[in-house]
């Protein structure tokens, strides 16, 4: 497994190929896909426990993939990550697991500030229905943002980026993984895509001033370029926290299509994910037919003349 990312520099095409690629994408398989929109509290032990009780939840109503949102297990903001960082496995994890296999699904663990080695990250875990884990995403881009009058926050004062691909196979199809920040980077998606990936989930806890602006059209983006379904999962919104969520867990088809999406309160959403498109928007395949023969140009700058 090729730990890290493509070298700085490449061009577009040598970025798409860095890697061996995987064969062309098969047909999905049928499933349910459940979003926890989770009112993330300051009492861990609390979080886990609600956590863990709406993933059966979403189990007991057909529920294949579940996904959690980020920093499910602790509030959200750089003065907590090291008071509520685990190692991994540790205690969420642990939960994670037996919850994955006492339910047999695959779960999304959301995300969890995470120590190693001296070193905090934002760190998705996956499980599958036999408890084990499967992936291990560690935030690849920080938070990092500064509008004078509205937000100012900073993850890298606390957290270290990821510098790995997280990718994981069920037997629906082959899921990506990102969180939050990673989905505003549509190279992340499209080496995701051309790995063999249908599905494209990221937990993300949007603000009040991203969210509005660019939430559902970011998720849109990357599904209608790369053909395929992408979710996301947000907390649920709580006014009187210090870094308020936007919520509206969302699950995007390839067509670009918004086939469910959840309001601000804590809540469960559902849909169900690899029916066939309609014939009138069958078009898809062609442009999948077109991208998968297309060679890309050099889209690297070029210096001027004479230097």
């Amino acid at each position: 497994m090729r730990p890290a990312l493509p070298p700085v520099g490449l061009s577009a095409e040598a970025a798409l190929a860095w890697g061996e690629m995987l064969p062309a994408r098969g047909a999905m398989a049928n499933f349910r896909l459940a979003l926890i929109q989770l009112h993330v509290s300051a009492v861990k032990s609390d979080n886990l426990n609600k956590a863990c009780g709406l993933i059966r939840k979403a189990a007991a109503q057909g529920a294949k993939v579940v996904a959690l949102p980020e920093c499910f297990n602790s509030p959200y903001g750089t003065k907590y990550f090291a008071e509520y960082a685990e190692k991994i496995p540790g205690e969420s994890t642990q939960k994670l697991s037996e919850v994955a296999k006492e339910c047999g699904i695959y779960l999304i663990g959301g995300s969890i500030p995470e120590e190693d080695a001296g070193k905090l990250y934002n760190t998705c875990a996956v499980f599958g229905p036999d408890g084990a884990m499967l992936a291990k995403h560690r935030k690849i881009h920080l938070f990092d943002i500064n509008v004078p009058g509205k937000i100012r926050f900073q993850e890298s004062e606390t957290l270290s980026p990821g510098d790995s691909f997280s990718m994981f196979d069920t037997p629906y199809c082959k899921v990506g993984l990102g969180i939050c920040y990673d989905i505003r980077f549509a190279e992340l998606a499209q080496i995701y895509t051309q790995k063999g990936c249908q599905l494209l989930v990221y937990p993300g806890a949007f603000n009040m001033t991203t969210g509005p602006a660019h939430w559902e059209l970011l998720q849109r983006g990357r599904a209608v370029d790369n053909q395929v379904y992408v979710a996301t999962a947000s907390p649920a919104r709580d006014e009187k926290a210090s870094y308020v969520a936007w919520g509206h867990s969302t699950v995007v088809n390839p067509w670009g299509e918004v086939i469910a999406k959840a309001g601000t309160e804590e809540t469960v959403i559902y849909t169900d994910i690899g029916k066939p498109v309609p014939t009138k928007k069958r078009g898809k395949e062609k442009l999948e037919s077109m991208r998968l023969n297309h060679r890309s140009p050099n889209y690297g700058v070029r210096p001027p003349r004479g230097h």
